[in-house]
């Protein structure tokens, strides 16, 4: 870290930017206040996290920066929306080139920071098999006992359903398993196939409840193998099927219903159609699909959720518009008969994560490491914080051949 001086930094930073909702402070004690009071403050503990920042300029720098623990933040969910909100303003070319070199000069002569061990990033085509298995366990292969951390008891990890009146975490699980069973009019005896079904929480319910016989399909042996345990101790065992399979690999139709709860937003763009016409395939005529995902409401034409989200949590997880997922079932031959979206349920189900992650810290720093809970740290907070702002909604989507 030889050579690395801050002040002209905070000089050119004082400068160019003087409305500031955000505090800086820097490793040798050099700080740029914020302007605002009740701002948050970013904290750079070494030199290398500037040189994250000159690596890979914005987000994914950044990112990098803070999943390495070398920038702190006093209060995670104000920088959240601070980088959502912060509108900086145009620089002339004097400054930029002013902000570059006092960069530069506050990095230092270090050597280039290596990449976090948690990152990842795939090759080849999107949404193959393949690269989708790849994608599914990066995200899953975490561990079983790290998501125990800050699931309810049925290890359901998706929305909850609170505005039925439920209280707890557990209750508004429940009624959201039981919503769906309830859209889908399961009868007794019926077959039901869950796209993506987790750690089975879905089709442990719906066999327990209601009577029928259900599939589950999911793409992480983790969850597979928990679910099975999960089944034999609810005693549905002898109804329910667990496989770790894509839902292009299902073969053994017709199904009297389909639930795919929360995964969607991972089909992709490249896939909708297919998917729908997957699903749409495997039901009998006059067969039921509850469609529920996240759907974005703005950013509609980018092709990802950002590189953050991309590299180190659910990579080519991009949600889709609801008007593209409907249109996918329509031309799938798949009519739709109702529409709930569910984005306030979401926020407080992420509001019910957050505590309980928050709570179980070093657990999670045991069994994830560092950076795995520092990434889950920052991923939930900006997964509430899309809601609560609009960037997204959740939908759950009736339909029937």
């Amino acid at each position: 870290m030889a050579l690395a001086r801050t002040a002209p930094l905070r000089d050119a930073l004082t400068g160019a930017l003087p409305h500031r909702p955000f505090g800086l402070r820097f490793w040798d004690g050099n700080e740029v206040p914020a302007t605002e009071p009740g701002s948050p403050t970013l904290t750079f503990t070494t030199p290398r996290a500037l040189a994250h920042v000159l690596r890979a300029p914005g987000e994914l720098g950044l990112g990098r920066a803070y999943v390495a623990g070398m920038i702190e933040v006093d209060d995670l969910d104000a920088a959240l929306l601070m980088v959502d909100t912060f509108e900086a303003p145009r620089l002339s070319v004097a400054q930029r080139v002013g902000l570059a070199v006092a960069l530069v000069r506050a990095c230092g002569v270090v050597m280039p920071p290596a990449v976090p061990a948690a990152e990842l990033r795939l090759r080849g085509t999107r949404h193959t098999i393949a690269r989708d298995r790849r994608a599914v366990r990066h995200h899953y292969d975490v561990g079983n006992d790290f998501f125990a951390l800050f699931l309810d008891r049925s290890m359901t990890y998706s929305c909850a359903y609170f505005s039925g009146g439920a209280q707890s975490l557990e209750e508004a699980q429940e009624a959201k398993l039981e919503l769906v069973c309830k859209k889908l009019r399961l009868r007794e005896g019926e077959r039901v196939l869950d796209v993506g079904c987790g750690w089975g929480s879905f089709v442990i319910h719906a066999a327990n409840r209601h009577g029928v016989h259900a599939v589950g399909i999911t793409l992480s042996e983790e969850q597979a193998r928990l679910a099975r345990e999960r089944a034999r101790e609810a005693g549905v065992a002898d109804r329910v099927e667990f496989r770790v399979a894509d839902y292009r690999e299902v073969a053994d139709g017709p199904f009297d219903a389909i639930a795919s709860i929360g995964m969607v937003e991972h089909v992709g763009e490249e896939q909708i159609d297919v998917y729908a016409r997957r699903l749409r395939g495997l039901l009998r005529p006059g067969g039921r699909l509850l469609n529920h995902g996240i759907a974005k409401l703005k950013d509609l034409d980018t092709p990802d959720e950002g590189p953050f989200s991309e590299r180190f949590v659910f990579p080519d997880g991009v949600p889709l518009p609801l008007s593209r997922v409907q249109h996918a079932l329509e031309r799938a031959g798949l009519e739709t008969t109702h529409v709930e979206g569910l984005a306030g349920d979401y926020a407080t189900t992420l509001g019910h994560w957050i505590a309980r992650f928050d709570a179980r810290w070093d657990d999670a720093v045991r069994l994830a490491g560092i950076e795995r809970a520092r990434i889950w740290r920052l991923y939930l907070r900006a997964g509430r914080l899309g809601f609560e702002t609009g960037w997204a909604s959740v939908y759950q989507v009736l339909a029937h051949r």
